[in-house]
């Protein structure tokens, strides 16, 4: 669903008008029409508006289901790090972090070649 479909599909589900929304969020009616209609996107400014009146994230209004979550694996094992003492998340975080950048430097030498 694009960006433009997510807000109206929001604002009506809120039972709101464009008006409404242009109301609550700060932004010109006219902005709000543009966004529906598509022909325009929001700068990071208006974006933040729109999800607080709205009530829901940025990235709810900007991704499509799926594209910023984790899977179910990873998230639990996120949990469970979560859970650990500070010092064994730290331990943690350096391992996933070397894993990256390794993952990075490998990435960065393959486009080279």
């Amino acid at each position: 669903m694009s960006f433009s479909a997510r807000v109206i599909g929001l604002r009506k589900q809120k039972g709101l008008t464009q008006q409404s929304l242009a109301d609550a969020s700060g932004i010109h009616v006219q902005q709000i029409k543009r966004y529906e209609a598509g022909s325009a996107q929001p700068t990071a400014e208006a974006l933040k508006k729109l999800a607080l009146a709205l009530h829901v994230t940025a990235d709810f209004l900007l991704f499509e289901e799926g594209e910023r979550e984790l899977d179910d694996d990873l998230k639990l094992r996120f949990e469970a790090i979560a859970a650990m003492p500070s010092e064994e998340q730290a331990i943690a975080k350096a391992v996933l972090d070397a894993m990256i950048v390794k993952n990075q430097v490998a990435g960065a030498l393959g486009a080279r070649g």
